[in-house]
């Protein structure tokens, strides 16, 4: 891919966020992107984002469930970046027309008491970096006209990254198994989704170990206080205007996002 190429995709995806109008997949537009690309092509946004003050506050896997991967049609993880301006305080409306084509999914948030750095991080290593966890919703969106995307489009698109909601209930990961962690997830007092920590690729810590040793290779260290959104534990669901969403995790509490009216 020439950088000319790349400057125009990232400069593309960065104005969909601001006119709030979808793009046409990467993968229709150029012809034989690599994941490296399109890794790059999601660097280039968080550069510029960075350079207009914003602050990375953390990482997001995503696709690490089965449900997820059939839900979009990939069959791998990826990552993205979390900036400051995607997370919202629990109880205050969201204001929907902030994003495109948002969905929402449940997941086990972990923050982060020291650095960690692959390649080589273990499970153990990832134990030991871990302060707390908290239950969260993670507001997925897509830059791609109608979900249209493969694993290299949705990485282009820092992760059809959206927006985080993390609830008040931080516990330690001693004593809890969060492999077991049920959830039950409400869309206006409807049950929409179940799951469990399991869900995500087999426990949400082995997604904290992949996204650590991922990120080792390419020089990036995931940092002390920061989050990370190990990836949904059921499929996720559209949300609109007047929605109020819950997650509720057995052994971990609960957390709301409520969505504004359309400005």
């Amino acid at each position: 891919m020439e950088t000319m190429e790349r400057d125009s995709l990232v400069g593309e995806l960065l104005d969909a966020y601001r006119t709030r109008k979808p793009v046409d997949p990467p993968t229709d537009r150029l012809a034989g992107l690599t994941i490296d690309d399109a890794y790059a092509i999601q660097l280039g946004q968080v550069d510029r984002l960075l350079a207009d003050g914003a602050v990375v506050k953390g990482h997001k896997v995503g696709l690490t469930s089965a449900a997820m991967r059939r839900q979009l049609g990939v069959d791998a993880p990826d990552y993205g970046h979390l900036t400051d301006t995607m997370f919202h305080p629990e109880g205050a409306p969201i204001d929907v027309s902030r994003f495109l084509q948002p969905r929402i999914e449940p997941e086990i948030a972990f923050v982060l008491s020291r650095p960690l750095r692959g390649p080589g991080v273990t499970a153990a290593d990832a134990v030991a970096a871990v302060d707390f966890v908290l239950p969260a919703l993670e507001i997925i969106d897509s830059r791609v006209r109608d979900w249209r995307i493969t694993l290299i489009d949705t990485i282009a698109d820092n992760a059809s990254s959206g927006g985080v909601v993390l609830g008040g209930t931080p516990a330690r990961l001693s004593g809890l198994d969060i492999r077991l962690a049920g959830c039950v997830l409400r869309r206006n007092g409807e049950i929409v989704g179940t799951g469990a920590g399991a869900a995500v690729l087999g426990s949400p810590l082995n997604a904290l170990v992949w996204l650590a040793n991922t990120l080792g290779e390419r020089g990036v260290t995931l940092e002390a206080g920061h989050t990370i959104l190990p990836g949904s534990v059921t499929a996720a669901v559209p949300v609109a205007a007047g929605d109020i969403v819950q997650a509720t995790f057995a052994g971990l509490g609960s957390v709301t996002a409520a969505f504004g009216e359309d400005r």
